[in-house]
């Protein structure tokens, strides 16, 4: 995914931008203060990815202004996280946005063509843990990937994720996401030759403390290239998932 600086000079020097439109871009102010937030409206020029608003703990009017601000700054994509249903209910009468209620995700404007180096794919260990999954999987076609989602392949039926080998081996980034022991992530490790981003989930018996024993687990497995996010953290595994999908070549 280009990085908005990036465009902007691509426009200059192909000529659809003058010098001038393009300083005006770039210095516009960097963030706008609306009181009770600072929205942050350069994150898209510092990363590539504008800002995405984490809607847990936030009023429906909150969140409305905070859109009212990124659209008066030109951001028509907008991806909200940890959404309720009535919540989104109420944004939806300012701000047509459509909803996933499973994984709690908004999203205004319409998401990109995929544009990543290959193929996201999303598994999970078990049904219990498809509302985290659903909100990694979101997210990652929201910034402009192709995912596919394995659902129930936990080790309790290893046989069910030996099924899907093409996928795990043919895929770009994994976003292996299991509570319970977590177990999942390094048996999808040591069958992948790609980046494979663990994400713990709070689902299991009492010993399971809530995820903590998926997320030590995950953080001591054996397989190489396997990195860890927060417990039900489902969006900063698909975010991370899709940075790496979208790695270019930088010159020295």
């Amino acid at each position: 995914m280009k990085s908005e600086a990036k465009e902007i000079l691509e426009a200059v020097k192909d000529g659809g931008m003058s010098v001038e439109e393009a300083l005006l871009r770039l210095k516009t102010e960097p963030y706008e203060d609306i009181g009770y937030a600072k929205v942050d409206l350069h994150r898209g020029v510092r990363q590539g990815i504008s800002e995405v608003i984490y809607g847990a703990g936030k009023t429906p009017e909150q969140i409305i202004g905070i859109m009212d601000s990124m659209k008066r700054n030109g951001q028509e994509r907008i991806l909200i996280t940890r959404l309720s249903a009535e919540a989104a209910e109420a944004i939806a009468r300012k701000h047509p946005i459509t909803y996933r209620e499973e994984a709690g995700i908004g999203f205004a404007g319409t998401p990109p063509v995929p544009d990543g180096i290959g193929r996201i794919v999303v598994a999970t260990g078990g049904t219990s843990d498809i509302p985290v999954a659903e909100e990694a999987a979101l997210t990652a076609e929201f910034l402009g990937n192709q995912v596919t989602r394995l659902y129930d392949v936990g080790v309790a039926g290893l046989h069910r994720l030996l099924d899907h080998k093409e996928e795990i081996m043919g895929a770009s980034v994994i976003v292996a996401i299991a509570g319970m022991e977590g177990a999942l992530a390094s048996v999808i490790g040591g069958l992948a030759d790609c980046p494979v981003i663990a994400v713990p989930t709070s689902v299991g018996y009492g010993a399971s403390f809530h995820g903590l024993s998926a997320l030590l687990s995950m953080l001591n497995s054996c397989a190489s290239g396997v990195s860890v996010v927060n417990i039900d953290n489902g969006f900063g595994g698909g975010y991370l998932a899709s940075m790496i999908n979208h790695m270019e070549g930088k010159d020295k």
